[in-house]
């Protein structure tokens, strides 16, 4: 299995462009240039970039910057010399942006989706929100702020917490997906009904699409409840089918990220009004361990009975998923298994741990009795 690795990589340097602000103004001024003939506010510098939609009305999408970029020389310099040798490392080298970390490309893809969406529907705010959300002090939101500039990323809301936990603030946001390097965190944030997932980076990354947003599922205990993994985890395989046959009218209870996959799907109908169902730049995956003949239906009934729809559904039967997905190339995928997790590193996929369900239980007794 590949190692998971979070190594220091080579911090880009170079400067980046100063920030532009008008002289200050007293009141005659003001009155002089606002009464001039043909003056138009709106043509200003400060409004050419669009608005970003209301909370209630957008797509959240809240990202750590330990996962937006790669921050790992400065996270050793607050782990071996402290808070106040970190803040002075920021501070002196504020213009030197960070390289692009596991969500960037992620992000990117948002960002795509957003200006096809503002193309068809230029008034509306049904468009995906990104906050950056990190645990650092107000000092260091100058070299953040250079740094998105520099990747001309559109990001505007910002919540800096200074080291107090940011699960109150997603709320307030209505955050439909948070992603993390810090996983206890994740859980938390799990713990308070919010799609959360653990990113990491790995050695190996897969070019994906810059047209195309692709997001990728696992099933249980992800989309759909845990319900029938705790059958295979405590009963067997056989009896996991048996369960399975048994119930395939009844529907599987939600998951942790079904909520996102709604959230994604009322975009994809955005596109699919306007006769760009072939052309959308949003597609789902449904990429499962389960067998299609023998437990694959419940999971498409209840997809169905939900009124959502998944692009494109792999049931593997318990093949290795890295290979599909290495095929698949998706900006992210979403599973519950560490083991899933890292195939997919291994194959350059960026993937996302969701610490939900049984599963993570076998996983802490796994650790223990390997000593981890």
């Amino acid at each position: 299995m590949v190692k998971m690795s979070l190594d220091t990589v080579q911090v880009m340097s170079g400067q980046v462009k100063e920030l532009k602000v008008s002289p200050p103004f007293n009141g005659d001024a003001r009155g002089s240039w606002e009464g001039k003939e043909g003056f138009d506010p709106n043509q200003l510098e400060l409004t050419t970039k669009p608005k970003p939609p209301k909370p209630e009305n957008a797509v959240t999408v809240a990202v750590s910057s330990r996962v937006l970029f790669r921050t790992e020389r400065e996270q050793k310099v607050f782990e071996q010399k402290g808070v106040e040798e970190y803040l002075r490392y920021q501070i002196e080298h504020e213009n030197e942006p960070f390289a692009p970390g596991p969500a960037f490309p992620f992000v990117k893809a948002l960002e795509t989706v957003n200006a096809r969406l503002r193309e068809l529907y230029p008034q509306s705010e049904e468009l995906f929100d990104i906050v950056l959300v990190t645990y650092n002090h107000a000092h260091v939101g100058i070299r953040l702020i250079n740094t998105i500039n520099h990747h001309n990323l559109f990001i505007e809301r910002f919540c800096m917490t200074g080291g107090s936990s940011p699960i109150g603030y997603l709320k307030a946001w209505h955050t439909n997906l948070y992603l993390s390097a810090d996983a206890e965190k994740v859980r938390e944030a799990l713990a308070e009904g919010i799609a959360a997932a653990t990113m990491f980076m790995t050695e190996k990354l897969t070019e994906v699409s810059e047209s195309q947003l692709r997001v990728a599922f696992d099933g249980d205990a992800v989309l759909f409840s845990d319900e029938s993994e705790r059958i295979f985890k405590t009963h067997g395989l056989d009896k996991f089918f048996e369960h399975e046959k048994e119930n395939e009218d009844t529907l599987l209870d939600h998951g942790p990220l079904k909520g996102f996959l709604e959230a994604l799907g009322k975009l994809q109908k955005k596109f699919y009004a306007k006769g760009q169902r072939l052309d959308c730049p949003i597609r789902t995956y449904l990429v499962t361990a389960r067998s299609a003949a023998s437990s694959g239906i419940r999971a498409l009934k209840t997809l169905r009975a939900w009124g959502l729809e998944i692009d494109e559904a792999l049931f593997l039967a318990g093949a290795p998923k890295g290979p599909m997905l290495e095929k698949i190339r998706p900006h992210i995928y979403f599973d519950d298994q560490m083991f899933h997790v890292e195939g997919a590193a291994e194959m350059g996929t960026v993937a996302a741990h969701v610490p939900y369900g049984i599963a993570q239980k076998y996983n802490s007794q796994q650790k223990m009795s390997s000593g981890k």
